[in-house]
């Protein structure tokens, strides 16, 4: 039965008048930011946090909270003013927008306990959303995920990966919103105010699609209220709006993005805004939190190493060979008997990077996005916001596609745990489209990022329990060929650790490996020690943080004598970390990577011809030498 939203309009609109007040005000302060795409969602924030959510707006945490994303985080101070509105953060905070010790920033951040992901990047936060819309099924729990968009960003590819993947997986409790003000940045936006051709997009995508005059508070309540009761597919509610609504002298104008109102300006706006206040009334009450029908009990703290410990991973035997995607794919498997927080996300490569191994065992914890690398780490990033430990993974090369979505989460140091399985030149005849060459060097730029990359199969399962432990985001770097089976099940491996494989007081210079380069360097080292030269290798199996302590009393033991190998680019991989490490102690690295374009062709050739096989290592190791020798 339809609700009677009669009251309620007088207040709510007060309350929009007062968040384009608040917007306006907020931004003239700063000196900065964007009043006029705030102004332009007012009624529409209004009706979400005053008539349609359900929430406890004192405890943003809890996990039946119906949840909020902005995904055109540039009208940040509208959602600081709703905020404010009601009554979680003070009005007075709202004037400290954009200042550098304020945690109200331009776009927001998960430093706000309201805010699930950092926003702002355009076309990311619908793919966030159907992340939390399916961790409430995860969990079995009521809650609806919203999402405001902004006309602009519907050019973005990712919105359309987020609008397919929705829409298949049913995701009834996803309601997007998109602000249609028909104006972006520079420009009017590709389809202005043509309804039906946005209308038309998002039907033929799935989605059940509503079109309201989104400055019309009883439009925009009734479409808010049918997306409620809509089952079996996502809605999505396009509001036709005016930039700067509210406001007569720029409102619906181009030229305004991102110009604060100030001086007479900013008098003018405000009397204007002050003037269509109402008489004054009382806020309508936050609808609660839909609970379930079980007690609710707070989710568990952050797992430690201790929380996994028991884990049982699949035991190899020495000198048997089986390659790292494949080690990762059994003990996620493993790791998901164990943690009902633990998922995995897919891109359609689920049998080369083994995580059908997860989907066989856990099918309600498998989400499968096909080949759509953007909306599988958008929804990890959403999931990992509610609580659960998403596993997301592709080839890695493929990830690279997702660089944007992967540094967003960066700034929210979000819990996923991204890997990248075929790296490198080590896969062979697949080619230079198929080799991850930069992964490395991509992943090490995100900050608090831990990198991994194990060379065996032991490795590689304990590293996959050792980021399920950690607390924010890692990477684990897997490889194509088999490798034998190095390091018993008794090893431990921890982040920020290295493996010492080869040691000796006679050591007269170090090789610094990782993944398939280790046993290269193994074989260099069995070379070298038949001609009387002893050689240190090490398994940096971390790459970031680096163990620097390790490099730098080898590097210092072995003359200052340190060579890194890699099947990855010189820039930024192993060779810079390791370099990073040890500068400061005077100690200068000879790095071995992989220095131009790749070919089809065998592993092992590749190896050789672009000059990361045990050949070209016992070359770099006699050169360092020859003048002592």
């Amino acid at each position: 039965m339809p609700v009677d939203r009669t009251p309620q309009l007088p207040a709510l609109r007060n309350i929009a008048t007062r968040l384009r007040i608040e917007s306006v005000r907020a931004t003239a302060t700063a000196g900065s930011g964007h009043p006029t795409s705030c102004c332009s969602a007012a009624e529409i924030v209004a009706a979400l946090f005053f008539a349609q959510m359900r929430f406890d707006p004192h405890d943003p945490a809890c996990e039946d909270n119906d949840r909020f994303v902005l995904s055109k985080g540039h009208a940040a101070p509208i959602l600081y003013a709703a905020w404010a509105e009601a009554s979680v953060i003070s009005r007075d905070q709202l004037s400290s927008l954009r200042d550098i010790d304020s945690d109200l920033e331009g776009h927001p951040t998960p430093r706000l306990p309201f805010v699930d992901v950092a926003t702002g990047s355009l076309g990311q936060g619908i793919c966030a959303a159907v992340g939390t819309a399916l961790n409430a099924r995860r969990i079995g729990s009521s809650y609806r995920t919203y999402v405001l968009l902004g006309d602009g960003e519907s050019a973005e590819g990712s919105v359309w990966e987020a609008a397919q993947a929705a829409a298949r997986m049913g995701l009834d409790n996803l309601c997007a919103i998109i602000d249609v003000n028909a104006l972006g940045q520079s420009r009017d936006t590709q389809w202005g105010h043509d309804m039906e051709s946005y209308a038309a997009r998002w039907r033929a995508f799935g989605w059940h699609t509503l079109v309201v005059d989104g400055h019309d508070l009883v439009a925009v309540l009734a479409a808010l209220d049918e997306a409620a009761e809509t089952s079996e597919c996502p809605t999505m509610v396009l509001a036709r709006t005016l930039k700067g609504k509210g406001i007569s002298f720029v409102e619906g104008r181009d030229g305004w993005h991102g110009k604060p109102l100030l001086e007479d300006d900013l008098a003018r706006a405000l009397g204007e805004l002050e003037g269509q206040l109402g008489a004054e009334t009382d806020n309508p009450p936050i609808p609660a939190a839909p609970r379930r029908e079980e007690a609710w009990t707070p989710p568990p703290a952050p797992p430690g190493p201790a929380d996994f410990a028991a884990v049982r991973l699949p035991a190899y035997e020495a000198g048997s060979t089986v390659a790292t995607r494949e080690a990762y794919g059994a003990a996620l498997a493993a790791l998901g008997s164990s943690d009902t927080r633990v998922v995995a996300l897919d891109a359609d490569v689920k049998n080369s990077t083994f995580s059908d191994k997860f989907e066989k065992q856990h099918p309600d914890r498998f989400y499968q996005m096909f080949i759509a690398e953007q909306v599988m780490v958008g929804a990890a990033l959403g999931l990992a916001s509610r609580g659960a430990i998403p596993f997301p993974s592709t080839f890695a090369c493929f990830l690279t596609r997702a660089s944007d979505f992967i540094r967003m989460g960066g700034i929210g140091n979000v819990n996923i745990k991204l890997a990248g399985s075929h790296a490198g030149i080590s896969i062979g005849e697949d080619g230079p489209s198929q080799m991850a060459l930069e992964d490395l060097a991509m992943m090490r730029a995100v900050p608090e990022c831990v990198v991994l990359y194990p060379c065996d199969g032991v490795s590689a399962g304990r590293l996959v329990l050792a980021s399920a432990a950690h607390s924010g985001m890692t990477y684990m770097r897997t490889s194509r060929p088999k490798t034998p089976i190095l390091y018993a099940e008794t090893d431990e491996f921890v982040i920020g650790g290295s493996k010492v494989l080869c040691e000796s007081p006679d050591d007269v210079a170090t090789v610094v490996a990782a993944g398939v380069t280790v046993f290269e360097a193994l074989k260099a080292h069995e070379e070298l020690l038949g001609a009387g030269v002893h050689l240190r290798v090490i398994d940096a199996y971390c790459v970031q943080p680096i163990d620097a302590e390790t490099m730098v009393r080898a590097g210092t033991a072995t003359g200052s004598r340190l060579i890194t190998v890699e099947d990855h680019y010189a820039a930024g991989g192993l060779g810079d970390a390791v370099s990073d490490a040890v500068a400061p102690d005077g100690i200068t690295v000879t790095r071995l990577a992989v220095r131009a374009v790749p070919r089809s062709g065998k592993g092992a050739q590749l190896l050789d011809r672009f000059g990361i096989s045990s050949k070209q290592i016992v070359a770099a190791v006699r050169a360092q030498i020859a003048p002592d020798a």
